[in-house]
């Protein structure tokens, strides 16, 4: 009864905001796309779309049929993307989500030897996801997941990768680049700049900041970590960020990485999975690979 260009349908629609839009990117014509809707809808005993003047809103139950696409699509793409490939005797593509801003430098490092090893293999990185992270995983949008903050839930794996330490990076100027740790209070007549990237998933926010009841000066946020630590260089403001990395840009900036508290804040990068695609070979290559000391990165970091 529901079939997958249903689905197609009610996404094209609520996305083009007509039935000849949806018609054209679904390459079919209109009158076929407005029957087959008009016989679900029979078949169902509801309407999936209401007429507005031009343009077609979806009603309660397209609504739900619009979020199962969202999922259902997906996990049909990608298996039919993987049949293609065995027929066609290739290895495949491997779909790797970053929830972490500064890993992007360790990841090179991880897939230049990988693309050697795996030279049938096509390698994607992405950061935006529809759901989220986690939910891009379940979702069938990207294969491995970058992230410095695992959700352990049924189905999904997650291998810690690397260790390191987040810090506070400041000038070598700056008064606290002398100092051997930094408290909450030390920042709150400073500029605090950050990867554009919710308060409640910021370390320096929810392990050290919100704890002692300080806000900084200003939150400015930044997409790229060279301008951020120009910024920073600069004297505009102060960032955290692994220590690995801030050690890297010091060669050739003038910043410092300072310990967060006491004690600091020690954190791990995983790699999340779906268990079910833990047999395929080389997915389980890449996290092996990543699990290995690769000259250059910060595995395993005091």
């Amino acid at each position: 009864m529901l079939e997958r260009i249903h689905l197609a349908i009610v996404q094209e629609v609520e996305k083009q905001g007509s039935l000849t839009a949806a018609a054209d990117v679904l390459c079919v014509t209109q009158s076929a796309l407005s029957h087959s809707m008009k016989k679900l809808e029979q078949q169902l005993g509801t309407d999936i779309c209401l007429r507005e003047g031009r343009s077609l809103r979806l009603t309660q139950a397209g609504r739900y049929l619009l979020a199962v696409a969202g999922r259902v699509l997906p996990q049909l793409d990608l298996a039919e993307e993987r049949l293609r490939q065995f027929a066609q005797g290739e290895r495949g593509a491997l779909r790797i989500g970053m929830e972490c801003h500064p890993c992007y430098q360790w990841l090179l490092r991880i897939v230049s030897p990988y693309l050697s090893a795996w030279p049938d293999v096509d390698v994607d990185v992405k950061q935006k996801f529809q759901f989220g992270g986690i939910g891009a995983l379940f979702g069938y949008e990207i294969d491995l997941l970058v992230t410095p903050d695992p959700l352990f839930k049924p189905g999904l794996q997650f291998v810690p990768v690397f260790d390191y330490e987040q810090v506070l990076v400041v000038a070598g100027s700056h008064p606290l680049a002398r100092a051997e740790y930094v408290l909450p209070r030390h920042l709150d007549r400073e500029v605090l700049i950050t990867y554009p990237v919710a308060t409640d998933r910021l370390d320096i926010y929810n392990q050290f900041l919100l704890p002692a009841g300080i806000a900084p000066r200003r939150h400015k946020t930044i997409e790229t970590t060279d301008i951020m630590l120009q910024m920073v260089a600069s004297g505009r403001g102060v960032a955290a960020l692994p220590r690995w990395l801030v050690l890297e840009y010091a060669s050739k900036m003038d910043v410092v990485p300072v310990r967060l508290g006491r004690k600091g804040i020690a954190k791990q990068i995983h790699l999340g999975a779906r268990e079910a695609d833990l047999d395929i070979g080389y997915l389980r290559a890449f996290i092996e690979l990543a699990q290995q000391p690769v000259p250059g990165t910060p595995n395993h970091e005091a």
